[in-house]
């Protein structure tokens, strides 16, 4: 079990897409884009997420230029409203990552869903430019990773998938990564609880662990709900996460998963 003390962070969402599952994490307009990401730092986000692609089952793919066309002007408006903010970038593609650190410069964080294997070039890119890196794990794409939740063992089979990931991103120089196992990318609704319940287990690895869990469908679906409706029924799980050894939280709700820290601090007499 990884220390109660440890520096968790909470990593905010902004969604630059017209069809993310959750609607008020999406910013149609730089203008709004600004005032999202101003309200999730001052509800003490550490790190902001933005993604141009949604990626929700069934989400249809986007072209390199419609996601940067959908990107650019938002980094940009960051770059000079936020100076030293920490930034993460949602994005499979190496072209995106290129053009993100010509605007930004090398401390952007770089979130892939992928762990590299939507485009050959990625983990190269990173690791020649030396970024960190969050790899997570999934099967299939939108479209298609919901039909491919077969697992002999869905803990162990994502475990067995970070050592092989492990050695191929040694193999590209790609040395700062942290682990996220994936909730709600090719998994089943019993599987997703499985791996949580299992969660400790990663700890194993020695790399940090992002969780990203906020209003997803296999916490909404079981109680006939929709994401607008489980927000206390994500910090519960939240606090689950952090006792288990979560060290990122990436979240819709910045003010109440810092809370969810507090309390957990609290819990383990570290407030």
């Amino acid at each position: 079990m990884k220390k109660a003390d440890r520096n968790i962070k909470v990593m905010g969402i902004v969604n630059l897409t017209p069809d993310s599952y959750f609607a008020p994490s999406r910013a149609a307009s730089t203008r709004a884009f600004l005032h999202r990401v101003e309200t999730l730092l001052d509800e003490g986000a550490d790190i902001i997420d933005v993604g141009a692609v949604s990626t929700r089952p069934g989400a249809a793919p986007v072209t390199v230029e419609e996601e940067w066309g959908r990107i650019a002007a938002a980094l940009d408006a960051f770059a000079k409203a936020f100076p030293g903010t920490a930034l993460s970038v949602d994005t499979t593609s190496a072209e995106i990552v290129s053009r993100c650190c010509e605007v930004l410069g090398r401390g952007i964080v770089v979130n892939d869903i992928s762990a590299g294997e939507d485009d050959e070039r990625m983990l190269g890119l990173v690791g020649r430019l030396g970024l960190r890196y969050v790899a997570m794990h999934k099967r299939g794409d939108p479209r298609s990773m919901q039909s491919l939740c077969d697992y002999d063992d869905v803990t162990e089979d994502v475990l067995r998938y970070f050592e092989d990931f492990g050695r191929r991103a040694a193999a590209e120089g790609v040395e700062d990564w942290i682990l996220d196992p994936g909730f709600g990318f090719a998994k089943s609704v019993e599987q997703n609880y499985e791996l949580l319940r299992s969660l400790d287990r990663f700890g194993a690895t020695g790399r940090e662990l992002l969780i990203g869990i906020s209003r997803k469908s296999f916490i909404y679906k079981p109680l006939g709900l929709g994401p607008e409706d489980v927000l206390d029924q994500t910090q519960a799980l939240h606090l689950e996460a952090l006792r288990l050894g979560a060290d990122i939280l990436r979240v819709h709700d910045v003010a109440s998963a810092c809370r969810t820290v507090k309390i957990y601090r609290m819990l383990e007499g570290n407030s």
